[in-house]
């Protein structure tokens, strides 16, 4: 009787220490990463390749999923202010929601889906096959080679990313104004500026940035620490999606109470 009452925090327990393994780890990684920043000619030279396949290769989903976010803010925008408020408000809505929350949460999302997974999916069936076992025996840095471009490349795109993300979110918006709410270009230009500041758009790139870094650093957390071939890999690459979408969600409301 005794065991099954203590069962539950037993498990509570055990979940704890995994967690704070994990982020030792985690932490231990993102150290030596920086001190792998010395070895200038292994990660200069892959830069502009990762932050092709990081940050170009991702402006099509997050464009479309911006889009369509703009479109639906601004329809529910306008059903909601219907006889109550001023319709212009709808470029109010539209653009503090994507600069402020929508646009960086929902691009580090997706990208999280696409990016942290595919890292991790790389870097996991590197080590299952030794091939990151082979580059450390032959004395070849792994972490300037592997996790160094790949994380610099998410804290350099991610912002340009979600910058491009809100600007489309919030001309869709627009659009779908002129064409389906009987709105002026002047009304939602009105409303869109009435109550912007250029704090909103650093707050939005702050969180792109971080989103990044996460992001990425997980994935190759996760790649680097994968075992048990194909099957691992698929474990570890839903992982470092989950525990990255988690991530992204707290630094959110982090960010949201220093900051705002």
């Amino acid at each position: 009787m005794t065991r099954v009452l203590l069962a539950p925090f037993t498990l509570l327990g055990q979940g704890s220490v995994r967690l704070m393994s994990g982020l030792g780890s985690w932490g231990r990684l993102v150290g030596d990463s920086i001190r792998a920043l010395r070895h200038l000619d292994v990660w200069v030279p892959l830069l502009v390749g990762q932050m092709r396949r990081v940050g170009a290769d991702s402006v099509p989903i997050a464009l479309f999923i911006a889009m369509f976010t703009g479109i639906v803010l601004a329809l529910q925008a306008s059903y909601t202010f219907t006889g109550a408020i001023p319709l212009y408000f709808v470029g109010v809505l539209v653009g503090k929601t994507m600069m402020l929350e929508l646009g960086p949460v929902l691009t580090g999302l997706a990208l999280s889906g696409r990016v942290g997974a595919n890292i991790s999916a790389e870097l996991g069936t590197m080590r299952v096959t030794e091939q990151i076992d082979a580059l450390e025996t032959l004395a070849y840095p792994p972490l300037a080679y592997l996790v160094v471009p790949r994380v610099l490349a998410g804290i350099v795109m991610f912002p340009l990313v979600t910058a491009l993300a809100i600007a489309v979110g919030i001309t869709s918006g627009w659009l779908t104004s002129l064409a389906l709410l009987d709105m002026t270009t002047h009304e939602f230009v009105r409303g869109l500026t009435l109550f912007f500041e250029t704090f909103d758009v650093w707050f939005a790139l702050i969180k792109a940035t971080s989103f990044g870094f996460v992001v990425t650093s997980i994935g190759c957390y996760f790649g680097f620490h994968t075992r048990g071939g194909a099957e691992g890999v698929g474990r570890s690459t839903t992982r470092a999606v989950v525990v990255s979408s988690m991530v992204i969600l707290v630094l959110d409301a982090f960010w949201a109470v220093t900051l705002l």
